[in-house]
């Protein structure tokens, strides 16, 4: 804004906006409490109820091309239910994620994670054969072991089939239509054909097993540069551009990298705990992105900070 803006915008606020006291007593649904929380302003409620203001206008306008951004962890929580079901809906057109995301969407539907705590022994747990992420456990069993067992005959079958050269989605979609579980993120990514998109596709247990069966299947390959052209054209044809990006990390970067070639997000929604006095990508609010051309300067859009595991719920659950 231009400072005349500015001033206009603050004499507007102060006329019209006073900071009115959340009344317990009167919220009825999650709507009245999203609306308490706006009015309420408070520091970091009040960007999360923009973000869902934000984000329901996305979805809503049918000329917005909306992207999912999330690193894996998530996945290793309740809120895998969560993202599941912004793609089951078609709620976004897109995603673009982490291998560790594929890692923990398969093993959850093979095997179970477990509660833990953050200040657990490491040592023991590494005695015991189980790997702490955060306070969820995950047991060998339940991890690399159950991926192995299950992605390697999936991988032969599909060389059988004369499937040797993949993009990341062709893959995704591929083991999600072989995993058969409507829990599952890429299953209903296959089912509603919503492309997913894992440009560090090598960097998890995923990843790995796709090496390993590189050993003694040369010709398999991975084409990256076929999602890249993929979701460049998503891009291109899109009218208007919105994200909804959980975490930083390269899934956020890849989202607002092709949105500048667009001239930028037109709707933006962050959620991150990370801090920006580091200068990383992960902190970096995102009015830092329009300094780039990847958010567009006169864009709606909000830098919510807080454990997106509070905040992803109430921002989707706004849309019902």
């Amino acid at each position: 804004m231009k400072e005349d803006e500015q001033r206009e915008y603050i004499r507007k606020e102060m006329k019209n906006y006073p900071v009115k006291d959340i009344e317990i007593s009167e919220i009825r649904s999650l709507e009245n409490l999203l609306e308490a929380y706006y009015l309420g302003g408070g520091f970091s409620v009040k960007n999360l109820a923009v973000a869902a203001e934000i984000f329901k206008r996305m979805v809503k306008e049918e000329e917005t091309t909306v992207f999912l951004s999330f690193p894996a962890c998530v996945v290793a929580t309740g809120l895998r239910g969560v993202l599941r079901e912004l793609v089951k809906r078609r709620y976004v057109d897109a995603v673009i994620t982490t291998c560790g995301a594929l890692d923990h969407d398969i093993a959850r539907v093979l095997k179970n994670y477990y509660h833990g705590s953050f200040e657990m022994d490491d040592r023991l747990l590494h005695q015991e054969g189980v790997n702490r992420l955060g306070n969820i456990l995950i047991p060998n069993e339940s991890y690399g072991r159950a991926l192995e067992k299950f992605m390697q005959p999936l991988l032969e079958e599909m060389w059988k089939e004369e499937k040797k050269k993949f993009s990341t989605t062709e893959l995704a979609w591929e083991f999600g239509k072989r995993l058969k579980s409507e829990d599952s993120i890429l299953y209903q990514a296959w089912k509603n054909n919503v492309p997913v998109f894992v440009p560090g596709i090598t960097d998890g247990a995923f990843g790995s097993q796709l090496w390993l069966f590189y050993q003694t299947h040369r010709e398999f390959t991975i084409d990256l540069f076929k999602d890249e052209q993929n979701i460049a054209d998503i891009v291109f044809k899109a009218e208007k551009l919105g994200a909804l990006m959980i975490g930083g990390g390269i899934s956020k970067h890849h989202t607002i990298w092709w949105s500048q070639f667009k001239d930028g997000l037109d709707y933006a929604v962050y959620l991150t705990t990370a801090q920006e006095y580091d200068g990383s990508l992960s902190g970096a609010r995102l009015r830092e992105a329009v300094s780039w051309g990847k958010v567009k300067e006169n864009a709606r859009y909000v830098t919510v900070e807080g454990d997106a595991t509070l905040t992803l719920p109430l921002v989707v659950s706004n849309l019902f």
